[in-house]
């Protein structure tokens, strides 16, 4: 929904549409025994522009990066806006989300991790199955 709103790949009525729908899935799949946690990663435009410049320099990962990336990041207040506006449209008790501070990817990718085992024990016990490891 992100692209589609900021790029114009469809109507304001469309992309406002999703915020609903999207919530309704989200509804529906819980209400199946899904546990679903949604995390955004938050990345400082500085940070950004870093990774984009190491990315850019190793050929090993040179492809990941390309010219429409770069020419997003002059879009970013508007990609700003619209990731605020989808943060606090589509968080519901079914789904929240999860905010990451990610300027450090190892600590981003530890925080996700406790964030995952977090919600899979809590929906466990919730549903009245023991998480508790067995001693001895």
């Amino acid at each position: 929904m992100l692209v589609e709103r900021v790029e114009g790949f469809a109507s304001e009525e469309a992309w406002r549409r999703a915020y609903d729908e999207i919530v309704d899935l989200e509804t529906t799949l819980a209400a199946e025994g899904t546990i679903l946690v949604k995390f955004w990663m938050h990345l400082s435009p500085e940070e950004q522009l870093r990774r984009f410049e190491s990315r850019r320099a190793d050929p090993y990962k040179a492809w990941k990066l390309t010219d429409e990336d770069w020419r997003n990041r002059e879009k970013r207040a508007a990609y700003t806006e619209a990731v605020e506006e989808m943060l606090a449209r589509t968080d519901h008790p079914c789904g929240r989300w999860h905010v990451v501070a990610a300027e450090d990817k190892r600590w981003a990718r530890v925080d996700v991790v406790r964030t995952v085992c977090a919600a899979v024990e809590s929906a466990l016990r919730a549903r009245g199955i023991d998480t508790d490891p067995p001693l001895g």
